[in-house]
């Protein structure tokens, strides 16, 4: 079969390699979409996008329309001529005369196990909602939010070690084993399209600043996958004598006397929001049912740190109090 003709819409980290491996296929990219050039960090120098980056080094043409929804840009796909639309987190939503334009259509790499997690967030939305496995599907676009038949789907275990960053990083490579295979058999016709069941679907927003708030009347274990899901961004923060702490790594404490089943016959408990107990290691917060073992933190305005070290320098002991400003 002849090389295919791909458009290439992402833009973040996690379109790299997905990007790379079509790359090195025998097909041929010829047109990389991604949003514009943004400022970052404190000088606001204008940075490109990832993948951006990696499309230069390869003279592969890029663009960073503002829009896609206008006549320019249906003249500009109409000139690429592509096959074939690859997108994985573009951050636009596509236009419906650009899904029915090529003529294998447009597929879409989304981070879950649709119809679960659809939307901005799905890898923090899997986390949050404690599953044991997430994956990454690719699916036959159509006019709708993360709806489109499904033409694979590969998945990986989460554990309770594992964050938003290292779940994202596995994907990351994931799609990048999954699309070729997808795209060559896509073209030779041996894909099977699969209708979600739409029932089962559960929709994701963005990701806030304030959703890292720390409310100790929740479950420890509600806090421990919080604080999973917002690691490495935006992060779980709560505050100490006024100043915000943020927390970075934290389990369940299953030893502590206030734990759910030393619990029994025992009066006193403690308010949601104070520490029961600190080691060299850890400091561990009575919550709304369990304890939360806080094993890394990071004060305002300065490096993470071990959470004991913070204990010890902070002079925290048994009885201290984190909770709104």
């Amino acid at each position: 079969m002849k090389p295919l003709r791909i458009v290439f819409m992402g833009t973040p980290d996690i379109a790299v390699p997905t990007l790379q491996a079509l790359i090195d296929s025998s097909h041929s990219v010829v047109g990389v979409f991604c949003q514009p050039d943004k400022p970052k960090g404190r000088g606001n120098k204008l940075q490109m996008p990832p993948t951006k980056e990696l499309a230069l080094q390869y003279d592969i043409p890029v663009y960073q329309p503002k829009s896609l929804r206008n006549e320019e840009a249906e003249e500009l796909l109409q000139t690429l001529a592509p096959d074939i639309v690859v997108v994985i987190a573009y951050g636009k939503i596509l236009p419906p005369w650009l899904i029915h334009q090529p003529p294998l259509g447009c597929i879409n790499l989304h981070a879950s196990l649709l119809p679960k997690f659809r939307g901005a967030a799905p890898i923090q939305y899997a986390i949050l909602h404690e599953e044991s496995e997430t994956g990454m599907t690719i699916m036959h676009m159509d006019e709708g939010l993360d709806t489109g038949d499904t033409l694979l789907m590969e998945r990986i275990p989460v554990t309770e070690e594992d964050t938003s960053g290292t779940v994202f990083t596995a994907l990351a490579e994931l799609g990048a084993q999954m699309i070729v295979p997808a795209v060559d058999a896509l073209q030779a016709g041996t894909l099977t399209r699969v209708p979600q069941n739409h029932e089962e679907a559960i929709e994701t927003g963005k990701i806030t600043k304030e959703m890292g708030h720390l409310n100790f009347t929740e479950p420890a274990h509600t806090l421990a996958a919080k604080i999973r899901a917002f690691n490495p961004s935006p992060g779980c923060y709560t505050f100490l004598d006024g100043k915000r702490i943020k927390f970075w790594h934290a389990k369940i404490d299953p030893t502590s006397k206030y734990a759910p089943e030393h619990l029994q016959g025992a009066c006193g408990y403690p308010k949601e929001g104070t520490i029961v107990h600190v080691d060299k290691e850890s400091f561990s917060i009575f919550t709304g049912h369990g304890v939360l073992r806080v094993t890394e933190v990071q004060p305002e305005n300065k490096k993470r740190m071990n959470a004991g070290d913070f204990a010890r320098g902070h002079q925290l002991a048994v009885g201290a109090y984190f909770g709104d400003e």
